[in-house]
């Protein structure tokens, strides 16, 4: 290794040294939460959550592609306390390990008025954005809920309920600079009163892309669209991971363009339920572990 690649490799490590994620207890986390004085059904709703690790700072994501920033407004769950969350608390089916979740730092996973952001990433190559403005997205949306209704046969076959996709909760855009695309997309789930918001986000990077899927509540599709903008800005690839890093004589062009990405054709081979990428909030998982009464409780916060 020569000099100058020595220097680089040393800033690199001092830069993650100076930059590495700060774990914190649900305590230290929500430091403003009253803890005394709560009913048992209080007590045992937060058991659920004391033993995740609250992340904070800037987060250097599994495989190394890409780092958030996440401020003081926002926490991480690393990939486990991410399953965890997904499948025990929210109720959704089984999926491999993701590269996380991002939460708003004022909400607690299983609190009503909590999102979170799902992270994965997808090594299908360098997606070409020459086709971003040339899509028709009524047609694209038509063709999507027809993948849905072949996804529900599989979610049947499997015991979960079905999913309709009602349309579009914000159509999709393209931010050509930044290389992020983004949309939402109203679900609503079998069983489930209140319809489901699944809030997309990909960043175009040299090999892959970087898949974020805000999961919340209809209602909070307002909160989520003001927070969309952290959310798109927090994400950026590492050195040699960028879009701008590409090179046609070493890299893989991806077989889709913008419109497959939005329709989630990116690998048939996993099957339509994997494909459709839809998440389901908490609301019936509350319900199932005994805490209905919790859904208008507000925990007492203490006075700054």
């Amino acid at each position: 290794m020569g000099y100058l690649e020595r220097i680089s490799a040393l800033c690199g490590i001092l830069f993650l040294s100076c930059s590495m994620a700060q774990a914190k207890s649900l305590e230290d986390m929500f430091p403003m939460i009253e803890l005394d004085g709560l009913t048992q059904e209080q007590e045992d709703w937060l058991a659920l959550q004391k033993g995740l690790d609250y992340q904070t700072g800037t987060i250097t994501l599994p495989g190394s592609q890409a780092v958030l920033e996440l401020g003081d407004a926002y926490y991480y769950f690393g990939p486990e306390d991410s399953k965890y969350v997904l499948e025990e608390l929210w109720g959704n089916p089984p999926r491999d390990l993701s590269l996380g979740m991002v939460f708003p730092a004022e909400y607690l996973p299983l609190e009503w008025d909590a999102w979170g952001m799902l992270l994965n990433y997808d090594p299908i190559g360098f997606v070409s954005d020459e086709d971003a403005a040339s899509y028709n997205y009524d047609e694209l949306l038509r063709d999507m809920q027809k993948d849905m209704l072949t996804a529900n046969k599989e979610r049947e076959e499997l015991g979960y309920g079905t999913v309709d996709l009602v349309g579009w909760a914000e159509p999709p855009h393209y931010d050509a600079e930044s290389k992020k695309l983004y949309w939402a997309r109203e679900l609503s789930f079998d069983g489930v009163e209140d319809h489901t918001v699944n809030y997309d986000i990909r960043a175009l990077g040299r090999k892959g892309v970087l898949v974020m899927s805000v999961i919340g509540s209809m209602d909070q599709i307002d909160s989520i669209k003001a927070a969309a903008p952290d959310l798109i800005a927090m994400t950026h690839f590492t050195v040699g991971q960028r879009y701008v890093d590409f090179d046609p004589s070493l890299d893989t062009v991806a077989a889709i363009g913008i419109g497959g990405l939005i329709a989630g054709k990116v690998a048939a081979k996993a099957g339509f339920l994997a494909a459709t990428l839809v998440f389901m909030k908490k609301g019936w998982v509350l319900l199932f572990l005994g805490f209905a009464a919790l859904k208008n409780k507000i925990f007492k916060r203490k006075s700054s």
